[in-house]
């Protein structure tokens, strides 16, 4: 079993800064999970990470694919899973870092990604539903009465992976201790950034006026003379908006103002996803600047583990 370091919440909470700093002090490379980082030529409205930043640390899934170029959660998850087991043979700890939940959830819930995915969403929210009114152990306890086998290899805390059992349990009619092939899932600690809400709005701001400062502007407008909302890139944050100025629909300051309150609303999604869908071990690196040492203490217990 691989073990695997993710980073993940909104944007404008540290998670590259983190992530970077993991990485020198845990020996790890980093792969993005952001859907939009795989695009080459957009950096600043992705806000990608750059060659400083990086400092040395190795970087996978980032300027892969052309801006007119479809990129899946399936090629996600299949591309994801052949740099983490190559990185952990190299003696190295992968750490998935970004905020596009549902490919973070591909990987950790081992989706199917097939005609199925209804079905097992449907039973992941209703096992997540009862697990917030009834708490972990209750459906840990389900489980250990459906399958003490599998119960046993899952500790009382990690709802995630005792949602997945019941719910291939379910799926299949079969107890998940006698699918072999779905107990060599990876392990996973999932870290999640978060701050005060207003906080959190205070920085997207400021980061979409140091973008507009850095250049995003000509960025949006390469990519709307390649095509624009029509290409796969184009739906981006930070690039749909600019659009109608381009085509004189709104002044430049109405379409900040709407990547602004795009960004703001996507970043309450991101934490509502990640709070329902993963079991994160939430921080704050915005208003509590020694939580890095305290992150980095949990990691190495986790790995001793």
């Amino acid at each position: 079993m691989t073990k695997v370091l993710a980073i993940v919440g909104p944007t404008a909470v540290g998670k590259t800064a983190l992530s970077v700093h993991l990485a020198h002090r845990l020996n790890g490379a980093v792969i993005s999970g952001d859907s939009m980082q795989v695009y080459r030529k957009l950096d600043i409205g992705t806000a990608k990470v750059t060659p400083a930043e990086k400092a040395g640390v190795p970087h996978y899934l980032i300027d892969i694919r052309n801006v007119d170029q479809q990129y899946s959660v399936a090629e996600f998850k299949r591309e994801a899973k052949a740099k983490i087991h190559s990185i952990a043979q190299n003696g190295q700890l992968p750490i998935i870092v970004g905020g596009t939940g549902f490919y973070l959830h591909a990987l950790t819930n081992e989706l199917a990604l097939g005609n199925d995915q209804e079905e097992s969403k449907q039973i992941r929210e209703k096992w997540h539903q009862k697990a917030e009114k009834l708490g972990k152990e209750v459906i840990w306890q389900q489980l250990n009465q459906l399958d003490p086998e599998a119960a046993n290899k899952i500790p009382v805390q990690n709802l995630r992976r005792t949602i997945r059992a019941l719910e291939v349990i379910e799926k299949t009619g079969q107890l998940f201790s006698q699918q072999p092939q779905l107990t060599t899932e990876d392990d996973y600690f999932i870290i999640g950034l978060t701050t005060d809400r207003q906080k959190l709005y205070d920085r997207i701001n400021q980061r979409v006026d140091q973008m507009m400062t850095q250049g995003l502007l000509d960025e949006a407008r390469w990519l709307y003379d390649q095509g624009g909302e029509k290409l796969p890139a184009g739906k981006g944050i930070g690039y749909r908006e600019l659009f109608p100025y381009f085509t004189g629909e709104c002044s430049l300051d109405a379409a900040v103002e709407k990547i602004k309150l795009d960004s703001r609303h996507y970043a309450k999604r991101q934490l509502t996803w990640f709070r329902n869908q993963e079991d994160c071990h939430w921080f704050d690196l915005v208003q509590e600047k020694d939580r890095a040492e305290k992150i980095e203490a949990q990691v190495k217990a986790w790995l001793k583990k």
